[in-house]
C-alpha cells in the first residue's frame, strides 16, 4: 500500500476526466482502493425504494469515488493545484506544497 498525500478535509481540483476542472472538499478516502470521495463531484443518480427513512422513495443524488491520481491539492497561499512532497521537520513528517514550499 502507497502513502497517499490527500488527506479528508483537504480542498482539491479534477485534473483529468469528466468532471475536470471541477473543486471541491475531500470527504473521504479509500486508501486500499486509491480512491477519494469529493464533495459535489462525480455525482451519481441511484434509485431507492420506499423505506421508513425515505417514504417517497425515488431516486437520490450521491457523491461517488474518484481515483486519487485523477485529483490535485490547491496550494492555499497560491489557489493552484499543486504537488504534495512530505518533509521532516524535528521529529515529525508534514506535507509541503511543491510550488510555494509551504508546510500545509
Amino acid at each position: 500500500m502507497i502513502k497517499l498525500k490527500i488527506k479528508s478535509g483537504d480542498i482539491v481540483r479534477v485534473i483529468t476526466g469528466d468532471h475536470k476542472g471541477a473543486e471541491g472538499k475531500v470527504l473521504r478516502v479509500y486508501r486500499e482502493k486509491n480512491k477519494a470521495i469529493v464533495e459535489g463531484v462525480n455525482m451519481v443518480s441511484k434509485h431507492t425504494k420506499p423505506s421508513a427513512k425515505n417514504p417517497q422513495g425515488g431516486i437520490v443524488k450521491k457523491e461517488a469515488s474518484i481515483n486519487i491520481s485523477n485529483i490535485s491539492l490547491i496550494d492555499p497561499k497560491t489557489k493552484e493545484a499543486t504537488r504534495v512532497g512530505i518533509k521532516t521537520e524535528g521529529d515529525k513528517k508534514v506535507r509541503f506544497s511543491k510550488k510555494s514550499k509551504e508546510v500545509l
